[in-house]
């Protein structure tokens, strides 16, 4: 994947019912820091850039009070779009938001969110897509050849001990470690 190091793609589809699915996973190591990646979603292109969210991964759309943990999604490589998609697929889905047993007024909310994320889909709403990643293995493709992408912006950030924690990190001992 361009601009990116090293993830194994694992893709499968059901001979039975064709369903199919992909899941992405870090193939490098831990980057020394985290990365937040917010893109602004205005025009049709923008739709189309490419995402690679890693397993470590949280998403927000700030503009629909909306928080994705890094479990709901998972790592993949997809689209913009693809990402949309996919998280409207998986609220649509969630039988605990969406079941019989879910009182009138939540699936009410459920399904005026849903509508929502169909608005962003048909460009009728602008949103603004926030990837934050501990790990520092996400990305999202610029649009801009050469120079700044004004809808883009990535930033690096030191980690807190939690999300150290959380990768691993403060356990770890690399003191008298030999190469040999």
């Amino acid at each position: 994947i361009p601009h990116f190091k090293e993830v194994v793609i694992m893709a499968t589809t059901c001979d039975a019912c064709g369903e199919r699915t992909n899941e992405v996973k870090s193939g490098g190591g831990i980057e020394p820091e985290g990365t937040k990646i917010q893109v602004k979603i205005r025009t049709r292109e923008d739709f189309s850039r490419d995402v690679l969210k890693s397993e470590t991964c949280s998403m927000e759309i700030p503009e629909l009070e909306l928080e994705v943990g890094p479990a709901a999604l998972g790592g993949r490589f997809t689209t913009v779009e693809g990402l949309i998609v996919a998280t409207k697929e998986q609220l649509s889905s969630s039988t605990a938001l969406c079941g019989d047993s879910t009182a009138e007024v939540g699936k009410k909310r459920m399904t005026d969110f849903i509508s929502k994320l169909d608005e962003v889909l048909n460009g009728k709403r602008e949103i603004t897509i926030v990837l934050d990643d501990p790990a520092g293995n996400s990305y999202i493709q610029s649009l801009a050849d050469t120079g700044c992408d004004e809808g883009l912006t990535i930033d690096k950030y030191q980690r807190s001990f939690e999300q150290n924690e959380e990768l691993g990190l403060n356990d770890m001992r690399v003191e008298n470690y030999e190469t040999n």
